[in-house]
């Protein structure tokens, strides 16, 4: 997954302007492959605590603020998520606001809401402080929400790491390059990849410096937006990016194995009877037919995908439930190619290559009749450009096959954001290596929604 930060000079106290300009950044992002924008703290009003506390209604916001709509409609209409950091409106009785991270999925919903932990100086006579840490899973990632005096303090990124997350995600005004440079110990001292969107102009009596940036765990800088140290043309608005692709969470993750299942007993269904409406792929080697068939709720949801579709555009099925023994014969090819090719690689290091294009027997969502692989078409059933075919696998692909990777046409890319923005809205989960590989009640969706258990364990037709 690409990711973005985004600084931008905002309009003080002006709410729907904000909003506005960070949808426009939202879609360019997007159009350049991010799959995710974080915006710097306090920028949908900038950071003026004393604006804020002279209208603590007016000035703040809550997660389905009409304010927010554009935010939340760039968001679906490009298949992207957002972190816009803002005042939220007090909750569960308190009477002063926070200071939140709104995450607003690719859907155009709320993932979760962070408010700040930790305030810093005049903060605590406006704001109320947070209590609870900020996560959520995207795109197969976890990741962590910090603001700005958080990050100050070591046991918040500890507390991250210890709990899985990948990338650390900070919205910050900081006045200072010392202060943006103290990320890359972080990164170092952590093992985390960081995003920070820094602020930038003079609020109150603050100034953000901007410097906006991304460092590897290593704790290198890999991007840098301009730093501000005063008035431009214009907002001074830039976007920074980082690839985070290569760490995401792949099916052969211990995480995945471990999450529980809690088998619904939806069955299975052949859509070629049930839902004749949908387009299946005819030239599957697959006398039998198995590939055909979908757990029930599977199917409804992939109905109501195809619903929400742009005119001229449907889904076309590929292959949905996998037998065990094909899928374990799947994995020992693919397992043997690399093996061939990199004969210095150890069977952990060949087991988790291998998951990123064909999932583990032991927790395969094929195999739970919860997964499809699929692609878009033309209402007359023409193929469109998606960036690679189905299947294509890493190496034939040079990474292509990636669901954000960089390198695609601006036909693909808009593609593959319609297929996202649709699915993902149906209440499916993308596998990032493999951009036609929807799921939903498996071990990975769970894992990636944060639900307690999955629905679907290993099954068989009935009868079979």
């Amino acid at each position: 997954m690409i990711i973005a930060a985004a600084q931008f000079l905002p309009v003080p106290g002006d709410i729907e302007a904000n909003a506005a300009r960070m949808a426009g950044l939202l879609t360019e992002a997007a159009g350049r492959g991010a799959g995710l924008v974080v915006f710097p703290e306090l920028a949908l009003t900038h950071y003026d605590l004393a604006l804020i506390a002279a209208d603590p209604v007016g000035m703040t916001v809550t997660a389905d603020d009409a304010r927010l709509a554009p935010v939340r409609e760039a968001c679906r209409a490009t298949g992207t998520a957002a972190v816009v950091n803002a005042a939220g409106r007090a909750t569960g009785g308190g009477s002063r606001p926070a200071i939140s991270s709104f995450v607003i999925g690719p859907d155009g919903a709320l993932v979760t809401r962070y408010d700040k932990v930790h305030l810093f100086g005049d903060e605590n006579t406006v704001f109320a402080p947070g209590s609870a840490p900020g996560r959520c899973t995207l795109g197969g990632i976890r990741f962590a929400l910090a603001t700005c005096f958080d990050n100050s303090h070591p046991e918040v990124a500890a507390r991250a790491a210890a709990d899985g997350c990948r990338v650390s995600l900070a919205s910050s005004f900081h006045g200072s390059a010392e202060r943006v440079a103290g990320y890359a110990q972080q990164a170092r001292d952590h093992g985390l990849q960081v995003l920070l969107a820094n602020g930038m102009g003079t609020g109150g009596s603050a100034s953000g410096c901007g410097l906006s940036g991304a460092w590897l765990p290593s704790g290198e800088r890999v991007a840098a937006a301009a730093e501000w140290t005063g008035p431009v043309p214009g907002d001074g608005a830039e976007l920074v990016f980082t690839d985070v692709r290569d760490r995401i969470t792949l099916m052969a993750d211990p995480a995945v194995a471990a999450v529980p299942v809690e088998e619904c007993g939806e069955p299975l269904v052949d859509v070629r009877a049930a839902e004749p409406a949908l387009l299946v792929a005819e030239d599957r080697n697959d006398p039998l037919g198995a590939y055909a068939f979908l757990r029930e709720g599977m199917l409804q949801r992939l109905l109501a995908a195809q619903k929400s579709l742009p005119d001229g555009l449907r889904l076309q099925f590929v292959e949905g439930y996998r037998p065990p023994g094909l899928q374990r014969r799947y994995f020992e090819e693919y397992a043997d190619e690399l093996r061939a090719a990199h004969p210095d690689w150890d069977a952990a290091r060949l087991h988790q290559a291998a998951s990123r294009y064909v999932s583990p027997p032991e927790i395969a969502p094929h195999s739970a009749g919860g997964a499809v692989d699929l692609t878009l078409v033309t209402t007359e059933g023409e193929p469109v450009d998606m960036g690679t075919p189905i299947n294509a696998s890493p190496e034939e692909s040079d990474g292509a096959c990636y669901t954000a990777a960089p390198e695609l046409t601006p036909v693909a890319r808009a593609h593959r954001r319609v297929l996202n923005a649709a699915l993902t809205a149906a209440g499916l989960v993308n596998y990032p290596t493999e951009w036609w590989h929807w799921s939903y009640g498996d071990r990975y969706w769970a894992l990636a929604t944060g639900a307690d258990h999955a629905l679907y364990g290993p099954t068989e037709p009935a009868g079979r």
